[in-house]
């Protein structure tokens, strides 16, 4: 007997139906099942930002690419939750032999030296920026210390708070060692 997804997949494609078909066609409501299966497919599609009219190999190809970058970040420790408490309950994050190898040396202070010294911005987003901009420019995590020393007139408070907002919405992170890094 032809299974009411044989028939969606014979309406999908636009193909006649046997009078066996038709009649699981009708029994089964197929047709509900097949809008609703489009209405799931238009919203994986806006998820994505991709359009619906992507074939099975562009889909697959857009699959894979996003799997191996998800797979890079990974590697560097940056591990996207869909729902933190259940699948990491405890906050723990990711060891990467970088991590491993970064609590062998000490802080990146030598490394904020490095940096061109900036003024502090008074603005929230503008202050938001430039601790970006500095954490892009290190080439290895540091510690808030270091990365207060990359200012004039930071407050050390302030830029805990702003570390503590980019890593929430995933734009730094803090390594096991307690660094930062963008």
């Amino acid at each position: 007997m032809t299974g009411m997804y044989n028939v969606l997949e014979k309406l999908h494609n636009g193909e006649a139906l046997t009078a066996k078909e038709k009649q699981i066609h009708e029994w089964a409501a197929t047709t509900v099942l097949k809008e609703l299966h489009d209405e799931l497919d238009a919203a994986v599609f806006d998820a994505y930002g991709w359009p619906a009219s992507l074939s099975d190999e562009e889909i697959l190809e857009r699959l894979v690419a996003l799997n191996h970058e998800r797979a890079d970040e990974e590697k560097r420790g940056l591990i996207r939750w869909l729902r933190p408490d259940y699948q990491n309950p405890d906050g723990a994050t990711a060891v990467t032999q970088t991590e491993a190898e970064l609590a062998e040396r000490t802080p990146a202070k030598a490394k904020a030296a490095a940096l061109k010294k900036r003024p502090w911005p008074k603005a929230l987003p503008e202050q938001v920026q430039a601790l970006r901009e500095v954490l892009a420019e290190l080439p290895e995590a540091a510690d808030e210390a270091t990365l207060a020393k990359a200012f004039k007139g930071a407050r050390k408070d302030k830029l805990s708070e702003i570390l503590a907002t980019l890593e929430v919405t995933g734009l730094a992170r803090r390594t096991d060692a307690g660094l930062w890094e963008g």
